[in-house]
């Protein structure tokens, strides 16, 4: 099958590796898989992961809801505040064809929630998100036990759980470390929520956790579910975190980029630019400390230097001895955004290429 540069590669077998992987760690510990789509923002891979055990699963914004739940995806879980009437609208008008959970992390949104589901007559789920270190959304964590107390009495809707994202935080601080980082997390959810069950607010979910934590804090007693997103494919951040005892081989979607100028002894030029790769995990950075935008599948001399929109640049510390026209697979430091860039990714097993799947959430940001 043709295909055209710059594009995703998915290797299914690996794929489906990753998502078996995953879901025994689940299993094993008594905990609810709920994977995050956004990663791949794919219905096909979205019922795979459903398949392969996951009791549904999580999207960021009510878009990628919508798309998953035209595809017959009928349990979602929506991990981003909902606020604005009229997204407020869709929601309701989704939450009475399929089972979706929503969030808020503060009184004032869940109040409006509470006024448009009494008028619609509907009970809707909703989650209160915690803040446990990330500084971004989420009620603080001190101020959780009031919040919920306040939203539970609120009619219209069922407060039926709280989570967070914490990313590799430890007491405060950036740690590699996957699993104190994602022990303490989960410790820390579960503590809150037996304090609210304490206090008559009848919390029945905890869900956390991320792809380099997820297999920790679902050991945790009291964690209910967990919400990796890039272990489907993996990518150069997990490999450095050693994510699920990630390495490169176990990395399932890559971006194959052709060489287009090799006319400077010390530069190879390729025709993945900023508009085909992520660019958010800035090479040399804290805490990852990655060696360029992507890394090149077997030419570890090789660094992706510099991005314009349509040209990468290739540097190595000896002269460089690619072709024009040669092929290369590079592993995105971030494969989500990565995914987001392109229209649809191609399909590969057994080293051959044989069908795609079109990003169908792709854009979907609202």
């Amino acid at each position: 099958m043709f295909v055209e540069t710059p594009c995703i590669v998915l290797d299914m077998e690996k794929v489906e590796r990753n998502l078996k992987r995953m879901a025994d760690i689940c299993s094993a510990a008594g905990c609810r898989l709920r994977p995050h789509v956004k990663t791949h923002k794919i219905p096909e891979l979205a019922k795979l992961q459903i398949q392969y055990g996951a009791a549904g699963i999580t999207v960021a914004k009510l878009s990628e809801a919508e798309v998953m739940a035209s595809s017959g995806i009928d349990d979602i879980f929506m991990a981003y505040p909902l606020v604005g009437d009229e997204r407020i609208q869709r929601t309701i008008i989704l939450a009475k064809k399929i089972r979706l959970i929503c969030s808020t992390d503060c009184y004032e949104s869940a109040a409006l929630i509470s006024q448009a589901c009494v008028n619609a007559g509907i009970v809707l789920e909703l989650r209160l998100e915690v803040d446990t270190g990330m500084h971004r959304t989420g009620i603080p964590y001190e101020k959780a036990v009031t919040e919920a107390e306040r939203i539970a009495v609120l009619p219209g809707i069922l407060l039926q759980g709280i989570f967070t994202f914490r990313g590799m935080i430890y007491d405060g601080k950036t740690d590699l470390d996957c699993k104190k980082c994602g022990e303490q997390e989960g410790r820390l959810m579960a503590a809150l929520a037996d304090e609210l069950r304490s206090r008559n607010v009848p919390i029945q979910d905890v869900s956390v956790g991320s792809t380099p934590t997820g297999e920790f804090c679902a050991a945790v007693d009291g964690v209910t579910e967990v919400r990796p997103g890039t272990y489907i494919f993996q990518d150069m951040m997990q490999v450095n975190t050693h994510a699920c005892s990630c390495t490169e081989d176990d990395v399932a979607a890559v971006i194959l980029s052709q060489v287009v100028s090799t006319c400077k002894p010390e530069v190879a030029v390729i025709d993945c630019g900023c508009k085909s790769i992520s660019t958010d995990v800035i090479p040399g950075k804290f805490p990852y400390e990655l060696k360029g935008y992507g890394t090149v599948i077997g030419h570890p001399e090789l660094k992706l230097e510099r991005l314009s929109e349509e040209h990468g640049m290739l540097t190595s510390d000896n002269e460089i001895s690619l072709k024009t026209g040669q092929l290369l697979k590079i592993i995105p430091n971030h494969i989500c955004p990565a995914i987001n860039l392109y229209d649809h990714v191609y399909l590969m097993r057994d080293g051959e290429i044989y069908g795609r799947y079109n990003v169908a959430a792709r854009g979907m940001n609202y």
